[in-house]
């Protein structure tokens, strides 16, 4: 007699999927808020000889996660989930902006912000209208509100969101020609230890934790405002 093993379907709560499939489709590249057009200051670091392999990438996209805007970011997005009911958000926003550390980090930042606040109003629900007159947002906050007015938890965004930025940075360091595409992959998935780790500590900080020491990414991106030939906007 042939017997037959039946594993049982083990199915997850439906908003628990929900927001899975929220996170997903909204760090996505597919996602149009224009992220493949920055690289926050890596074509410079490619051009001047700073990060031209693997290694070089990997660690520094571990310094940003770990000493710089990557935490600044995850630390801000934290603080804006948390100020979701506060009618008085402006400052924050405008907090978030003024540390931008050049003017392509800051057009980098508010052009994404802007753009993630108006597809997720339009796809996904209407945001209050006070928080779309906002012409500065950057994206960290903008992730924040949205994510937390369509009741995304804090950790999972946070961890998605760091996705991203490390995705979307090693999307570059291929179009760049310092890696190739099994060689990102490789250094994204290097790095998923430090994204959870990073997603789990900056939900428990507050804005007394900013601080950056990422020197060198801050001050690529003001070389890189008269870079020759450029294929990035930051």
């Amino acid at each position: 007699m042939a017997y037959r093993i039946i594993t049982p379907m083990i199915e997850e709560p439906a908003d628990s999927a929900r927001q899975q499939l929220l996170l997903l489709t909204w760090f996505s590249p597919a996602f149009p808020i224009g992220g493949f057009a920055f690289s926050h200051g890596l074509e410079w670091a490619q051009e001047c000889g700073a990060v031209e392999e693997r290694a070089a990438l990997k660690q520094w996209l571990l310094d940003l996660a770990e000493h710089g805007s990557a935490r600044s970011d995850a630390i801000l997005l934290a603080e804006a989930w948390r100020r979701r009911r506060d009618e008085d958000i402006a400052a924050l926003i405008d907090f978030a902006a003024a540390l931008q550390p050049s003017r392509e980090r800051y057009l980098e930042a508010t052009v994404q912000g802007q753009a993630f606040m108006k597809m997720v109003s339009a796809v996904y629900g209407a945001l209050p209208q006070s928080l779309q007159e906002f012409d500065r947002i950057t994206l960290p906050v903008a992730v924040g509100l949205c994510g937390a007015a369509h009741g995304a938890a804090l950790v999972p965004l946070l961890t998605g969101y760091l996705g991203g930025f490390i995705a979307n940075l090693c999307s570059a360091a291929v179009r760049l020609g310092i890696v190739g595409q099994t060689d990102g992959q490789r250094v994204i998935a290097a790095l998923h230890p430090a994204v959870m780790r990073l997603a789990a500590e900056a939900a428990h900080l507050t804005l007394d934790d900013l601080g950056s020491a990422a020197l060198r990414s801050d001050l690529f991106s003001l070389q890189h405002e008269t870079q020759y030939s450029r294929l990035f906007r930051s």
